[in-house]
């Protein structure tokens, strides 16, 4: 049984990750920041796989690590899917301040700190792949309408943080995906989406299958149509 850790497992990309693993009989490890109101998360049907949640909250520092002492076992999939979008640093004026150092904490250093608190169960494994939910807002060279400003440039660090994991890791098998789920009908996303969840799940997981023993793959920021895209 293939075996994947899942941040923000608790609702939007995050909680249809955990369920399209669980129909395929993976055991899933879903942290979330508040494991008792994950009902909808605890609700999933499990069938031939298996769920397990924890606690997890990517605005801490510390939070990784004690993840790392709950989790036991080999990780196939890494997947450092939390994220956030501060609406205080959309525009300019007042967007250099709190909330963007709140973006930066979780949707650029959370991720590593995941990284660095679970290579060894990721090396392990048999598939040993690590996934980071990007943007395309993340690209420096695709941004053609402006604003944006600290979920733009976290997303930017995140891609710069795969970049070079995937350049350390490469000794030790490890394949990491840069991903953008494309436009999806999400809390984040809105309702003008052009895909539902189930529909960019599903090609993430294409991609991730496509990854398995295929360094080629690795470092690379990639739509979820499998494009490459631009840094």
């Amino acid at each position: 049984m293939h075996h994947a850790l899942i941040t923000g497992a608790n609702r939007g990309l995050g909680l249809e990750h955990a369920r399209q693993l669980l129909e395929r009989g993976w055991h899933v490890s879903a942290a979330v920041r508040d494991p008792a109101a994950a009902t909808e998360l605890a609700a999933l049907q499990v069938g031939a796989g298996k769920l397990d949640i924890h606690a997890y909250d990517a605005a801490d520092p510390d939070s990784a690590q004690a993840l790392a002492r709950m989790v036991t076992g080999p990780v196939d999939l890494l997947f450092a899917n939390a994220g956030m979008m501060a609406p205080e640093t959309r525009r300019f004026g007042a967007a250099a301040g709190a909330a963007m150092l709140e973006e930066f904490r979780v949707n650029s250093i959370a991720p590593l700190a995941l990284v660095e608190a679970f290579v060894d169960r990721v090396a392990e494994s048999e598939m040993k792949v690590i996934a980071l939910q990007s943007s395309r807002m993340g690209s420096v060279r695709d941004n053609d309408s402006g604003g944006g400003y600290g979920y733009r440039a976290s997303k930017a660090a995140l891609n710069a943080i795969g970049k070079s994991l995937s350049i350390d890791l490469k000794d030790r098998g490890i394949v990491v995906l840069i991903l953008h789920p494309g436009w999806v009908k999400t809390d984040m996303g809105g309702p003008n989406g052009q895909l539902t969840v189930q529909e960019s799940v599903s090609g993430q997981l294409d991609l991730i299958a496509r990854a398995y023993g295929n360094p080629v793959m690795s470092g690379r920021f990639y739509h979820v149509s499998g494009q490459d895209l631009p840094w």
